[in-house]
């Protein structure tokens, strides 16, 4: 007797596909789709029934909204000149023979004149700022000095270090005022917000925390990074945070929902440090992938990427007025500066020859940044000149390989420095006086 033939199995496993897309929405076969007019009024009607309520706020929390977005730059932020402006002049075809043009100067002589002339147009004279000068060393920390940041009122000045404490001096004499306990790890960001009683802290622990100064203790967690952060920001308009760390992003919060607005993502190493400021671009992260990326708030997306950096990038810092700002990594001509909104490359600082960890800005153009090795340098920002050089010294009892300088600010006045480092001290600098 012959054997009776099994029906084929695609038209079988076409039919059973079908319903079980028709059941669970899914399928094994890419051939079953949903047409894409259904697909499309099924989404409409989804988004009408959940979101028809949320589609505008309640009158009552309309009228508390200020007006959202990107504020222009204030008057009195300088846009920079100099620098290419024009990113397409840039990019241009390299002519493999160029034809050889005769010299258009009857003697060499003429010639070194005439570039004697070009190099004498070419250079600015860099402002004058008086030489600085250790004033205080204040111990107190068990462990590396990672964090500084001065409060709004400049009474102040908080650190968090190796020791996973957190701890309030006094600003004027240095006395310790308070210790904050609570993180598990090595605490490497702090942030005072000059609008409300807040201090935000972040560490290597994964913890985002937000501290009430009122009542001394932390009032929320803000929970989404998978490993330590390394830097936090806030926003100086909007009640939003924005942190970065080992898991190569950079996250946005509301500050006072604990919410997630945006995880920025796209750097692929360690976002070292993440800055903010009140116009486009309202973020800037640099990472150990070496590239810069200025973001688009409101979208959660890249606006540009800086590829310029050999090495990772571990320091930002963005000037008070005008409207630029550096980044540092490790290397010769490591420091360089940018013109926002495009982040047009203006010049580099070099002479700093060695690996970055921080960077700092005041309003009169004192720039300041600070080495692994203890190398301290101080810039006239407007032409990249450098005015002094100085070594970090170690605490007595320190190892001289626990020179670095890991974190530094200006305080709100921008006449006093305040660094932390590896021989576990927070030092002030200040101007000589004349």
């Amino acid at each position: 007797m012959a054997q009776a033939t099994l029906p084929p199995l695609n038209p079988l496993l076409k039919v059973s596909g079908k319903r079980t897309h028709a059941v669970f929405a899914s399928s094994i076969d890419d051939s079953i789709r949903e047409e894409e007019k259904s697909a499309r009024l099924r989404l409409s009607v989804k988004i009408y029934d959940e979101y028809r309520d949320y589609k505008e706020l309640p009158a009552s929390l309309l009228s508390q909204q200020g007006p959202v977005g990107p504020s222009r730059p204030k008057e009195q932020r300088k846009m920079i000149t100099a620098g290419p402006s024009d990113a397409g002049q840039l990019i241009a075809a390299i002519d493999n023979t160029p034809t050889p043009q005769p010299s258009t100067f009857s003697s060499s002589s003429n010639l070194s004149k005439a570039l004697q002339l070009h190099k004498t147009t070419r250079t600015i004279k860099p402002t004058y700022h008086p030489p600085w000068k250790l004033m205080r060393v204040i111990s107190g920390h068990l462990g590396w000095v990672r964090s500084v940041a001065v409060e709004p009122g400049n009474q102040w000045f908080a650190t968090g270090a190796g020791d996973r404490v957190i701890k309030i001096w006094d600003l004027a004499s240095g006395e310790l005022k308070l210790s904050l306990t609570g993180h598990i790890s090595t605490v490497r960001g702090l942030a005072i917000s000059p609008r409300h009683p807040y201090l935000f802290s972040c560490g290597e622990d994964k913890m985002v925390k937000c501290w009430d100064l009122e009542a001394n203790k932390v009032i929320r967690h803000y929970h989404g990074h998978l490993s330590g952060v390394y830097a936090l920001s806030l926003h100086p308009t909007l009640d939003v945070l924005v942190t970065s760390g080992r898991d190569a992003s950079a996250r946005v919060w509301d500050m006072r929902t604990k919410a997630q607005i945006h995880v920025l993502s796209g750097h692929t190493a360690t976002v070292a440090d993440v800055k903010c400021q009140e116009s486009d671009p309202q973020v800037i992260t640099g990472s150990m992938d070496s590239t810069v990326r200025l973001w688009d708030l409101a979208a959660g997306k890249t606006m540009v990427t800086l590829t310029h950096h050999k090495k990772s990038v571990r320091a930002l810092a963005i000037h008070p007025t005008e409207y630029s700002f550096a980044s540092a990594s490790a290397g010769g001509n490591n420091i360089k500066k940018w013109k926002c909104p495009e982040g047009a490359f203006v010049f580099n600082f070099s002479g700093h020859n060695a690996i970055i960890n921080t960077l700092s800005v005041n309003s009169e153009g004192v720039f300041f940044s600070g080495g692994d090795n203890g190398t301290l340098s101080f810039w006239d920002y407007d032409t990249g000149t450098a005015f002094q050089n100085l070594d970090d010294i170690p605490q007595p009892g320190s190892l001289e390989a626990e020179a670095g300088v890991f974190c530094s600010t200006f305080d709100m006045t921008g006449t006093r420095l305040i660094t932390g480092g590896a021989d576990k001290t927070i030092k002030v600098y200040a101007e000589q006086a004349q």
